[in-house]
C-alpha cells in the first residue's frame, strides 16, 4: 500500500475552510454525440467548499452545481439537456458532491463519494491534483486543484427516447474539475 504524498510536497499546503472562486473555477464535461464527434460543455453555477485537514486524507469537498447553468454553445441543445429527457431543471435544479474518503494514489488522491443527480445517488470518484498554494494579488490566500472521472449518464437516469436504436448519445461522460478556492477566515 503507498504512502500518502506528503504535505511538504504540496507548497504552501494550508488546513483550512476554501471556498471556490466562481470566476476561476470550471465544472466541464465531454460526451460523444453520434459515435463522431464530441460535445462539450460546462456548469457556470456551482457552489464548492473543500476543507483541508493537517492530515490530507481527514480533508473533505462537497459540492452544489446548478442544473440550469449548463451550457454548450448551441441554445437548442442546451434547453433539450435542460428538458425532462436530461436534467429536467424544473424539478432537480441542482446536482450534489459529497466525498466520503480520500486516498493516496500515485503522485495525486482519489476523492471518494457520492453524486446526485436527478434524484439518483451513485459512487463516484475523483482523480484529484493540487495544483498549489499560495497569495492572490488580493492577499487572499488561494489553493488550485483539478479533478477528473468518468461517469455513464444511463446510472442518473439521463436517457432519450431513441436510446437503444443506435448510440445518438453516449454512455460515458467525462468530467474534469479546475477549482481555485479562497480561504476563508
Amino acid at each position: 500500500m503507498s504512502s500518502a504524498p506528503a504535505t511538504g510536497t504540496i507548497p504552501g499546503y494550508t488546513a483550512g475552510t476554501w471556498k471556490a472562486d466562481p470566476a476561476h473555477s470550471e465544472v466541464a464535461f465531454t460526451v460523444r454525440q453520434l459515435m463522431v464527434s464530441k460535445v462539450c460543455g460546462r456548469f457556470t453555477g456551482s457552489d464548492v467548499t473543500i476543507v483541508t485537514s493537517e492530515d490530507p486524507l481527514a480533508s473533505s469537498v462537497t459540492a452544489t452545481i446548478d442544473t440550469a447553468s449548463l451550457g454548450t454553445g448551441n441554445e437548442r441543445r442546451d434547453g433539450h439537456l435542460r428538458s425532462t429527457d436530461y436534467f429536467d431543471v424544473g424539478k432537480y435544479p441542482t446536482m450534489g458532491y459529497r466525498s466520503t474518503g480520500i486516498r493516496p494514489s500515485g503522485d495525486g488522491w482519489v476523492i471518494d463519494g457520492e453524486l446526485t443527480c436527478r434524484g439518483v445517488t451513485r459512487k463516484v470518484s475523483l482523480a484529484v491534483a493540487s495544483n498549489g498554494f499560495g497569495p492572490a494579488e488580493s492577499g487572499a490566500r488561494r489553493a488550485r486543484f483539478s479533478a477528473t472521472t468518468r461517469i455513464s449518464r444511463r446510472d442518473f437516469g439521463l436517457r432519450i427516447p431513441m436510446d437503444g436504436i443506435g448510440g445518438v448519445v453516449g454512455d460515458e461522460v467525462s468530467i474534469t474539475l479546475a477549482v481555485e478556492a479562497v480561504l476563508q477566515k
